[in-house]
Formats: structure tokens, C-alpha cells, sequence
């Protein structure tokens, strides 16, 4: 019997069969002389020109046809295409995802206070009705209680020093000069507050986990562009100068999955928790508060046997959805569905909550002014200035409503056939 896996064999037979012979050695190689296409032009332009001459070169040189161009730049597409401009490159349309409505949900927030109807934009059949059942229970449950606890968008650059005696010079200088460097970070923003310079020394580096409030705005660019003027600041006043130094030394968990992002939080941190009584248990989610805390109990022990940062079914369906809908930094999701989910018995009642740590939503800014993502807004009644806050304890009351109904339809074994039915059976 051969100790070497069947899969590892095949693939060693593709990869023989692909680069085995002298064409494909010489492109692995770096020697292939054939000439590289022309490269597009990198361009911040959206004119109806610019957009035609990139089709008629995609058509020209790949599979795109006609019909392809008709799917991504349709009439409405390139009429509105300069508002577009802020937000891409080398512009050729726009992808139209599905968008589904959920609500009313009514949450009892700090800063969401209200009936919400709710749009989601999704690929995925079964999602929106069941993020639907699960806000139409939380609702008749008296709606989701929702707090905005933290916030603070972090920027970490990094500065290495020739030894850990230098970097401590510097932690020391960035002890005394905080004052300065808060100034020379503030002047570049008429929203953002820098609240706190963290250091950490490892060895000869030190770095620098600058966290901003960043007002209604997601605040991406603008912890970027604060923190490169705090840096600037720091390497002209220092008098210990690094060898080199980094505006980020990937430390913050900008769009990555962390455990000190869990901890410690990154964007807005939210909680947000419903009790449902027993009979809207029975009645709506077809099943017994015993059996939903039953498989809670297996669910825990997955997600610690995993390895799970947090521990929850499916955030990341929800803020994701939510996020195109809204105009928010899609790729932030990776960051934005870390948390938890827990449940309890209340008495006879089922207590439920999510905390998720590091929500990075914005209502100006960003892709929040593009049009469609300037509707998604407009139904939310969530657009423009002092509705940041409100919007993130609205995206973790979306979390929730997704929890009740996913974790119910698992443990009442419906799962399976809810998708069969609204996913294969169309």
C-alpha cells in the first residue's frame, strides 16, 4: 500500500503534465521572450469615450462580448458613471447584486431607536428570508436592545531601531511629545480625534497602535492619512532616528481576523440581546427553548474544538450583505464578523445576544454616496452625518435576527430543506 496520499499523486501527475515541458519551463523560468500584452492605462477618468475604448480592447482581446458590455455598462451606468469617479479606476461599470428587504425590525438602541427595513444585497438564495424570520421574532420579542460600548479606529505604524535601548529612547520621546503628535494627527481631519498612542517594544521595533475616533465616517483613509502626519512629526523631531519605518507594520488587524481585535476592539464595538418568550419560540421557530439551548451547547464546543475566534453561526452573511447594500468597505468583513453569540434560559425564556468588536460602518464617505448604496441608506433612514453609531447598532441587531433563525433552523433539523426549497428548487 503506498504511503503517499492518492491526491498528492494526481497532483504531481498535473503539475508534470502542465510545466513539464520546454514552453512552460521557459515561462516558469522568466525566459519566455513572447511580448506581453499592452497594458491598460490606469485612469481615474469615467467618461463614455474612456469606457467605450477599454470595451472595444476587452472584446477585442478576451471572451467579454456585446452582451457582457450590455451587463456591466448599461445606459444608466455610463450616464452616472462620473459619480463613480471618487471610487474607482479604470472604470468599466458596475455589477448589479440582488438586493432583498428584511423588517420591520425594531431596535431599542442607544443611537437606533425605531422600526427598520433592512436591505441586503446577496448572491445567496435563503439568506434574506432567513435574516426575515429571525427579525420578525426578535421584534415580536419587544425588538433587539442594542448599545454602541466602544469605539476607536487603530492605525499601527512600525519603526525599527538598531537595538531595544533606541526604542526605548523613543517610547520615552513619545511619552513627552504626545501633546504635539496629537496636533500634527488632528490637523490633517476636521472629524477625527486621536484618543490614544499605545506602544509595544519587540527587541529593536516599537510599535505605535494609534486609535482615532473618526466621527461618521468608517475612517480607513482618514486613521491613514493621520497617522502618516503624526509619523512625519515623530521622524523630524525624534532624536533617536529609525532605520527604517512603516506607516503600518500590520498590527492593527485592518482586515484581518485577530484576537486583539476581539479583545480590545477595532471600529465600533456593539452588544446586542433579545429575550423571546417561550411561545414565539414554539410558534415562530417551530421548536422548544430547551432544544435551541441544546444546540447551543454543541455549537459552543464546535467553535472551541475549531478554533473559531469568537464563537457565533454566521455574522459574516449578514454584515456582508449589509455592507454592499450600504456602501461599506466590503473586504473590512473579515474583521467585522468576529464576535460572539450566547444564549440562556430566562425563566421559561430564551435570552439571546451578539457582540461584535470591530464593526467598521460609516454613513458619509467611502461608497456611502455612491447611487445605489445612497438608497440603501435612504431606506434605513440612516444617511449622512450623526448616523454612524445608529447604523452599527442596527447591523448587530441584523446579526442577531440572523442567529435566532439560522440557530433554530439547525436545531430543528430544517436547515438542509430551507435551502433545498429556496436554493436548488427555484
Amino acid at each position: 500500500m503506498s504511503l503517499i496520499p492518492e491526491a498528492v499523486r494526481l497532483l504531481v501527475d498535473r503539475l508534470n503534465r502542465r510545466f513539464g515541458g520546454p514552453v512552460a519551463r521557459r515561462r516558469l523560468s522568466g525566459e519566455d521572450a513572447s511580448p506581453l500584452p499592452r497594458a491598460l492605462r490606469v485612469t481615474r477618468s469615467t467618461s463614455a469615450r474612456g469606457i467605450a475604448a477599454t470595451w472595444t480592447r476587452l472584446i477585442a482581446e478576451t471572451h467579454a462580448g456585446q452582451s457582457s458590455r450590455d451587463a456591466l455598462a448599461d445606459p444608466l451606468t455610463v450616464t452616472t458613471a462620473p459619480a463613480y469617479c471618487a471610487n474607482i479606476e479604470s472604470f468599466i461599470g458596475t455589477v448589479k447584486v440582488p438586493v432583498g428587504l428584511i423588517g420591520p425590525l425594531r431596535v431599542n438602541g442607544l443611537h437606533a431607536n425605531g422600526d427598520f427595513f433592512i436591505p441586503l444585497a446577496t448572491t445567496e438564495a435563503a439568506l434574506v428570508a432567513s435574516y426575515a424570520r429571525g427579525a420578525r421574532v426578535a421584534s415580536l420579542a419587544g425588538g433587539v436592545t442594542a448599545a454602541l460600548t466602544y469605539e476607536g479606529v487603530i492605525r499601527a505604524p512600525a519603526f525599527v531601531f538598531t537595538d531595544i535601548f533606541e526604542a526605548g529612547s523613543f517610547v520615552s520621546w513619545v511619552a513627552e511629545n504626545a501633546e504635539a503628535l496629537r496636533a500634527a494627527a488632528e490637523a490633517t481631519t476636521r472629524f477625527g480625534k486621536l484618543t490614544l498612542i499605545e506602544p509595544l517594544i519587540d527587541a529593536n521595533v516599537v510599535f505605535l497602535r494609534c486609535r482615532y475616533e473618526t466621527g461618521d465616517a468608517a475612517g480607513q483613509n482618514m486613521v491613514t492619512i493621520a497617522t502618516d502626519a503624526l509619523c512625519a512629526h515623530a521622524l523630524a523631531h525624534m532624536p533617536v532616528k529609525p532605520q527604517r519605518w512603516y506607516i503600518e507594520g500590520n498590527f492593527s488587524g485592518d482586515k484581518k481576523a485577530s484576537f486583539l481585535g476581539y479583545l480590545t476592539g477595532r471600529g465600533r464595538k456593539v452588544t446586542a440581546s433579545v429575550v423571546i418568550p417561550s411561545a414565539v419560540v414554539s410558534r415562530h421557530l417551530g421548536l422548544t427553548v430547551d432544544d435551541m439551548l441544546a444546540y447551543a451547547e454543541v455549537a459552543n464546543l464546535g467553535a472551541r474544538l475549531s478554533g473559531q475566534i469568537g464563537a457565533q453561526g454566521h455574522f459574516a452573511n449578514g454584515i456582508a450583505a449589509l455592507y454592499l447594500a450600504t456602501g461599506q468597505d466590503a473586504a473590512c468583513v473579515a474583521e467585522s464578523s468576529v464576535g460572539s453569540t450566547r444564549m440562556e434560559r430566562r425563566g421559561g425564556d430564551l435570552f439571546m445576544s451578539v457582540t461584535l468588536p470591530n464593526l467598521l460602518v460609516g454613513t458619509v464617505g467611502g461608497g456611502t454616496g455612491l447611487p445605489s448604496q445612497s438608497a440603501g441608506l435612504d431606506i434605513l433612514t440612516l444617511k449622512g452625518s450623526g448616523n454612524a453609531n445608529a447604523l452599527a447598532e442596527v447591523v448587530a441587531a441584523t446579526c442577531l435576527s440572523g442567529e435566532i433563525s439560522i440557530m433554530a433552523a439547525i436545531a430543528a433539523g430544517d436547515f438542509a430543506r430551507a435551502h433545498r426549497t429556496l436554493a436548488r428548487e427555484r
